[in-house]
């Protein structure tokens, strides 16, 4: 029996998956938060360089049980071709290197080939010692572009 394809998620520090979305136009950002989440904490925001986050629940609020039609979701809301490079951002790097696995292993399943990656240390980053996220690392520590409602 054919043993099924591990699909290796290669982690991207928050200014790198910057600088892979700011020059590659084939590359998209899946937020993979919550809908409370992108709400109260913020949401990174791509206008500067010309491009939309695409917003799609990994793991749904609030029993955070996997979202089934994740990889529908994320199909329907792309603008153009198919991605070169998909990359997938969350809190602190676990839900969206789950969610990037799961992408890439329905993108093979359906033909299509993306190479995908996790934004490691996600949107907040680690807890600092008062266990608190936002200062250690993470996009909004580096400065990248966000934005709340």
């Amino acid at each position: 029996m054919a043993e099924a394809p591990q699909f290796e998620i290669a982690d991207l520090a928050p200014d790198l998956a910057w600088e892979e979305l700011a020059t590659n136009p084939g590359s998209i950002l899946v937020d993979v938060r919550t809908f409370p989440e992108w709400s109260f904490v913020g949401v990174p925001d791509l206008s500067e360089i010309g491009k939309v986050v695409i917003f799609a629940e990994w793991r749904s609020y609030p029993h955070m049980k996997p979202n089934p039609g994740f990889f529908g979701e994320v199909e329907s809301r792309l603008d153009r071709d198919w991605p070169d490079a998909a990359l997938f951002i969350c809190r602190s790097g676990s839900r969206s290197r789950e969610a990037a696995a799961a992408f890439a292993k329905e993108a093979n399943r359906t033909g299509r080939r993306t190479r995908c990656f996790n934004v490691a240390e996600g949107f907040e980053g680690d807890l600092d010692k008062n266990s608190r996220r936002g200062s250690v690392n993470g996009w909004k520590r580096k400065g990248l572009a966000w934005k709340q409602s």
